[in-house]
């Protein structure tokens, strides 16, 4: 699926495809700094009926949410230097443990992924736009 953001109320359109082809439970957000991929998860855990407020976890590198459905873990790895540092968190366990695991910037952790189901979405802020792909 493809989408072209112009406006705060395209990702609540984005958020309405989305969740029905929610079929696994890790979702790999990428994009670059402030292309929207934190609203896209306030907005998604919104529609899934978190009263959570949803917050960027680049300083924490995990916040935890409630939905009616399970445990919702966001995670950033933007500052992990390395797998290591992972595995140090206990990102394995969350992984095990969740209904849906939200990762930011998941490129350090991405190789440990082979074999296991996911979704991609990648954000690409264009200056006018913002162009979303998922999958």
């Amino acid at each position: 699926m493809q989408f072209n953001i112009k406006s705060m109320d395209d990702w609540q359109k984005v958020v309405d495809q989305v969740i029905p082809h929610l079929k696994h439970h890790i979702l790999l957000l990428k994009g670059n700094l402030g292309a929207g991929k934190t609203t896209f998860t306030q907005i998604l855990l919104k529609n899934m009926g978190s009263t959570d407020e949803v917050s960027s976890p680049t300083y924490s590198i995990l916040n935890e949410y409630t939905t009616p459905k399970g445990k919702v873990y966001h995670f950033d790895l933007y500052r992990l230097k390395n797998i290591e540092e992972a595995y140090d968190i206990g990102i394995e366990e969350y992984l095990d443990n969740a209904f849906l695991c939200i990762i930011e910037w998941p490129e350090v952790y991405e190789e440990e992924l082979y074999g296991l189901n996911y979704h991609t979405m990648n954000i690409i802020n264009t200056g006018e736009a913002r162009e979303v792909t998922f999958g």
